[in-house]
C-alpha cells in the first residue's frame, strides 16, 4: 500500500484469506492442522501478497461442530497448540505484515462450557438466565416450532431440571440470552481479552441469531425465520459489541450474517453514521455472489443492487467461497474460477480468499460412511466435508500436509497436479494469475479504493460484464466474457491491457477487444 494511503483503514485495502485450522498445516504428524504449521506457512501467505488471516475457530471445544461449541472463549484447543503457539502466530504474522483475525461465536457455547453446566445444574443458578429455557407445553412437546440448522427441533428437554433449553444449532450448542445484560458484558470481555493480546479484528458467527422473539412465538415457516433468527433487536447487541472494537485503534469486526438477506438488510448491519464510520459491523458478510448464478447479467445486477444499497458509510466486500460452501472450482467450473478471480480482486470492496481457492481446489467426493462434518451426518448430503479437505503443498505423502499416516479428511486425488509447488513453477497457472492480480491491486489506488461504474451499450454483449475503477483521475478496465463463444468488445476507451486471466497478454488497445471464452482483461486507460 502506498504511504498517502495511511489514513485509510488496512481492511479497506487489504485481502483477507480465510484459514480453516484443521486443514492447512499439520506440524505434530496427528493428521489435523495446528497453530505452529500455520506460523511455518507464514512465508509463503506473505509471498503470495495476503494482507490478513482469519482463521476458524481454535477455542477449547468437544468438537461436537469442529470448533463451533466452544468451552472456553479464552483458551486454545490443544489440538491446535496453546496460547503461547498462538502468540508466536501473532508475533511472526505481525512481522511479516499480515494482520490475524479470529472467529468468534457469540449465539452459543458447547453445553461443555462452565456457564452452561452451572446453569443447567438448577432452576436457582445464578447462570440460569445467561441461557434460554421455556417450560413443556401441557402435552410434554417443545415450546414453539423453532426448529434447529442442523435439522429436528431446536429444543433439548432437560430432565434433571425439568425445561426445555434452545439450540439454534447442535443440542450440544445451547443458545445464550442476549437479553441479560450479563451476557453482553461476558462477551465484551472475551472481545477485549484478544483485542489486548494484539488480536486485529474478529469474524463473527451468525452474528445476526444472537436474540430470539420475546414471545416465543411460532415461525410461519419453520424454515423462513422471523422470530427464531434475524431479529431487529439484535441491533443493539452489534452496536455494544462495536463500542469495544471502538476502543482499539485499526480492529475489524466482520459479521457472518444471514445468507439470503437483501442488499438493504445488508445495509442496515453498518448501523448510522459516526466519526467511526458505522456504529455496527466494520464489514457485513456479503454473499450474493455465492449465490448467484454464474452469468454477466446477474453478477451485474447482484453487484449494482448491493453497491446501490450501501449507505455512504458503508465498505462493500465479496465472498466466493469458505468452509460451508462448495469450492469455486467446483461450483462454477476450473476455467470460470480464473475469471472469478479477477472479478473479486478487482471489484469495490474488501475480498475475501478462502484457502486453497488460490490453486484452484475442488471439493473432495467422501462416501456418507466417512463424513466427519456433524452437519452431514444428521442430514445426509449436506456434509461440509468436501469443501474443507487439506491444503495441497507438493505432490509428495499427504501433499505436505501431514507427514501422519492418515489425514482427518482425505487428501484429494488430484494433489500430484493441483498444488502449490508445481504452480510456483508455471507462468500461467491459477496461483500465478492470483499473485498477479494480487499485486497489481496492491499497486493500484484505482483498484483498492476507487469507485465503480458499469460499462453498457450496444458495444458490450450481453455475456460480457465490463466495470471500471477510478480514483483521483486513475481509470482501470476490467471486462470480463462469461460466455462460451469469443465476443468482441467496444469499451470506448483507449488503453493498454495489463493482465489476462489466461496470463498471455499485453498489448495497447484502441478501445476494441477480443476475448475468448471465460477471459477475462484489464486494461489500464488514459488518466483522466
Amino acid at each position: 500500500m502506498t504511504t498517502s494511503d495511511a489514513k485509510t483503514p488496512w481492511w479497506k485495502q487489504g485481502i483477507i484469506y480465510q484459514i480453516y485450522p484443521r486443514s492447512f498445516q499439520d506440524s505434530n504428524d496427528d493428521g489435523v492442522g495446528d497453530l505452529p504449521g500455520i506460523t511455518s506457512r507464514l512465508d509463503y501467505l506473505q509471498w503470495l501478497g495476503i494482507d490478513a488471516i482469519w482463521l476458524s475457530p481454535i477455542f477449547p471445544s468437544p468438537m461436537a461442530d469442529f470448533g463451533y461449541d466452544v468451552a472456553d472463549y479464552c483458551d486454545i484447543h490443544p489440538l491446535f497448540g496453546t496460547l503461547a503457539d498462538f502468540d508466536k502466530l501473532l508475533a511472526e504474522a505481525h512481522t511479516r505484515g499480515i494482520k490475524l483475525l479470529l472467529d468468534l461465536v457469540p449465539n452459543h457455547t458447547s453445553s461443555e462450557h462452565r456457564w452452561f453446566l452451572e446453569a443447567r445444574s438448577s432452576r436457582d443458578n445464578p447462570r440460569r438466565d445467561w441461557y434460554i429455557w421455556r417450560d413443556a407445553k401441557p402435552d410434554g412437546s417443545p415450546p414453539n416450532n423453532w426448529t434447529s440448522a442442523f435439522g429436528g427441533s431446536a429444543w433439548e428437554w432437560d430432565a434433571a431440571t425439568g425445561q426445555y433449553y434452545l439450540h439454534s444449532f447442535l443440542k450440544e450448542q445451547p443458545d445464550l440470552n442476549y437479553r441479560n445484560p450479563e451476557v453482553i458484558a461476558a462477551m465484551q470481555d472475551v472481545i477485549r481479552f484478544w483485542l489486548d493480546r494484539g488480536v486485529d479484528g474478529f469474524r463473527v458467527d451468525v452474528i445476526d441469531w444472537m436474540i430470539k422473539d420475546a414471545e416465543f412465538r411460532d415461525e410461519p415457516d419453520p424454515y423462513n425465520r422471523i422470530y427464531s433468527a434475524f431479529r431487529p433487536e439484535v441491533y443493539d447487541i452489534i452496536r455494544q459489541f462495536r463500542r469495544v472494537f471502538d476502543e482499539y485503534p485499526d480492529r475489524v469486526m466482520v459479521g457472518e450474517v444471514n445468507y439470503f438477506g437483501t442488499p438493504a438488510y445488508l445495509a442496515a448491519l453498518y448501523g448510522s453514521k459516526t466519526e467511526n464510520g458505522g456504529d455496527m459491523l466494520h464489514l457485513p458478510f456479503n454473499f450474493r455472489l455465492i449465490l448467484t448464478p454464474w452469468f454477466a447479467a446477474d453478477v451485474r445486477e447482484a453487484v449494482e443492487i448491493y453497491e446501490a444499497a450501501l449507505p455512504e458509510h458503508g465498505w462493500p466486500n465479496y465472498v466466493l467461497g469458505n468452509h460451508d460452501q462448495a469450492r469455486l472450482a467446483s461450483r462454477i467450473g476450473l476455467e470460470e474460477a480464473r475469471m472469478a478471480a479477477m472479478l473479486l480482486l478487482t471489484l469495490r470492496g474488501t475480498p475475501f480468499i478462502y484457502y486453497g481457492e488460490e490453486i484452484g481446489m475442488e471439493n473432495v467426493s467422501i462416501p456418507q460412511e466417512a463424513v466427519q462434518d456433524p452437519y452431514g451426518i444428521n442430514v445426509p448430503g449436506m456434509s461440509r466435508d468436501p469443501e474443507r479437505t487439506p491444503m495441497q503443498w507438493d505432490d509428495s505423502q499427504n501433499a505436505s500436509f501431514s507427514a501422519g499416516r492418515q489425514t482427518w479428511l482425505p487428501v484429494a486425488a488430484n494433489y500430484k497436479t493441483i498444488n502449490v509447488e508445481k504452480q510456483r513453477d508455471e507462468t500461467r497457472s491459477m496461483l500465478a494469475l492470483y499473485r498477479r492480480l494480487i499485486a497489481y491491486r496492491r499497486e493500484s489506488a484505482a483498484l483498492r479504493l476507487g469507485d465503480y461504474r458499469s460499462v453498457t451499450g450496444e458495444g458490450i454483449p450481453s455475456d460480457c460484464y465490463v466495470y471500471l475503477r477510478i480514483y483521483a483521475g486513475q481509470r482501470v478496465c476490467i471486462a470480463l466474457n462469461l460466455g462460451v463463444r469469443e465476443r468482441e468488445l467496444d469499451i470506448k476507451f483507449a488503453g493498454k491491457i495489463v493482465l489476462s486471466t489466461q496470463l498471455d497478454r499485453s498489448e495497447p488497445t484502441d478501445g476494441k477487444l477480443k476475448l475468448r471464452p471465460n477471459e477475462g482483461v484489464i486494461v489500464e486507460l488514459a488518466d483522466l
